[in-house]
């Protein structure tokens, strides 16, 4: 057993990490608020003046339309093709089956650059025009393994006497996948969903090499940062970035913590 003083040890490498972790973004959003154009520290005031100019930025607001159209997409292709990768690979025994397994996980190991690299070529490849699409596809790569990933941990905790009961019952399959597959891997599904949107929307160096002439959020905040005149307003749009961020992640890990079932009460 632990004694006080390990158990406080322990409680202070926790805070140092944290801090670690958070305490610059911390400092960017207190930024957000800084009434100097100028970043520096201490900050000169508190306001609030930056967040219209922001806001209203019709470049900025371009910018997150595309982002948002490109995540959602790209989270419904991913939530089709990873949960039929994840039923597949579970349910079938077949030669290679670990090796598919293995490259459908790789892509989110890969390092962004060389994903980046080898679709933009591929693109070059084929005279593609650079767009929505390209950037769709781009984030697809990697939005697939956190849907897969999550509905194939779940598929294996669901005891496989609950479909055989199912049949047993003179359930047909599609009856049996509807009342009893669906529910229990509801909250994989919905919280590898909702990851691979937040991964999509934050997404930097595969969509620098697959979204062309247009500017996508993060590109944009990549963009304006080296200009100091804009700096204020790129802290505000990183405040919105960060609170658009949170919520999925949060949800998803709340939902990570239910039994598999999602309530209906």
């Amino acid at each position: 057993m632990e004694t006080r003083a390990t158990r406080i040890a322990l409680g202070i490498w926790v805070a140092l990490v944290l801090a670690f972790l958070y305490v610059p973004i911390a400092i960017i959003c207190l930024y957000a608020f800084n009434s100097s154009n100028v970043q520096s520290w201490p900050i000169a005031g508190l306001t609030t003046r930056w967040f219209s100019p922001a806001i209203h930025n019709s470049d900025m607001q371009q910018a997150l339309w595309l982002s948002l159209k490109a995540g959602l997409i790209s989270t419904a292709v991913a939530v089709a093709l990873g949960s039929m990768a994840a039923f597949g690979v579970h349910r079938f025994r077949f030669f290679g089956r670990e090796t598919v397994s293995f490259l459908l996980v790789l892509p989110i190991a890969l390092p962004g650059i060389i994903t980046g690299m080898a679709l933009n070529s591929f693109f070059v490849f084929w005279k593609t025009n650079f767009g929505l699409w390209t950037i769709v596809i781009g984030h697809a790569t990697f939005c697939v393994v956190i849907v897969y990933n999550n509905v194939i941990a779940r598929l294996r905790r669901v005891p496989a006497s609950l479909t055989e009961a199912s049949m047993d019952l003179g359930a047909d399959g599609l009856q049996t996948f509807r009342y009893v597959t669906l529910p229990t891997i509801s909250t994989a599904l919905i919280s590898g969903a909702l990851l691979a949107f937040a991964l999509s929307f934050d997404e930097v160096i595969v969509t620098y090499f697959t979204a062309g002439a247009q500017n996508t959020l993060p590109l944009w905040i990549f963009g304006n940062i080296r200009l100091g005149q804009q700096l204020p307003q790129v802290n505000v749009v990183v405040l919105i970035v960060l609170a658009v961020t949170i919520v999925p992640v949060a949800l998803a890990q709340r939902l990570t913590r239910e039994s598999g079932i999602l309530r209906t009460e």
